[in-house]
């Protein structure tokens, strides 16, 4: 389902992107059935064996979610003479800033709700499963900062300085894996950069501003 697909889905039904993110991860369950469908496609019996839910109650969530449109239909088989449906989340490429550039504001409304809500569901899933407290180098960080626009756009700059690095970091762990036979962990990577809803921002500070030192 491609973005434009996606803004017709919700049109038509007489949904609002925002809204529809919001539902998504308001219910554990509808959060643990996006977790789960990060992993792959899966039927309404498999998801439901894997949260150990009811099917019906697994089955009504899907259907939501489906109507939402924040998942969408992967593929049918034909199984003992029964068509099995799976489903999957929405698919997203990656998009180059020229992609992006060129995307109308709904797509990229679109684009970013997908987004949110894909690593909302998977670090919520974690703060339930005690993998927030387990892992000793868990990296969580938050933090408000006032920028001009220059440093707007060092701030961007930064951030996919760091995510290119994080990806070279995978790719590495990929070729040391495929020498060790070390079947590796599924960890999840998440980077926001954006303009606060709203804001009083400060005066501009008269005279120096010591900057910290960046701790190793």
């Amino acid at each position: 389902m491609s973005n434009t697909a996606v803004v017709a889905h919700l049109k038509e039904g007489g949904r609002r992107v925002e809204e529809v993110t919001s539902r998504g991860i308001a219910h554990r369950i509808r959060i643990e059935i996006l977790a789960a469908l990060h992993e792959g496609p899966a039927t309404a019996t498999q998801l439901a064996r894997i949260l150990r839910q009811s099917q019906s109650k697994v089955w009504n969530h899907v259907q939501e979610l489906l109507k939402d449109g924040a998942i969408e239909l992967a593929f049918t088989k034909d199984e003992r003479n029964l068509k099995i449906t799976y489903y999957r989340v929405v698919e997203l490429p990656f998009f180059s800033d020229e992609a992006v550039s060129e995307m109308t504001a709904e797509e990229r409304q679109i684009t970013a709700a997908l987004i949110l809500q894909s690593s909302e569901a998977e670090a919520l899933a974690a703060l339930w499963a005690g993998k927030l407290h387990s892992d000793r180098r868990v990296m969580l960080a938050w933090n408000r900062i006032v920028l001009d626009q220059q440093g707007r756009e060092d701030l961007a700059d930064e951030q996919a300085r760091s995510w290119e690095r994080m990806e070279e970091i995978a790719a590495e762990a990929a070729n040391r894996r495929a020498e060790s036979g070390e079947p590796g962990v599924m960890h999840i990577i998440t980077s926001y950069g954006y303009e606060r809803h709203r804001s009083e921002p400060p005066e501009p500070a008269t005279g120096a501003i010591e900057i910290p030192p960046r701790e190793t």
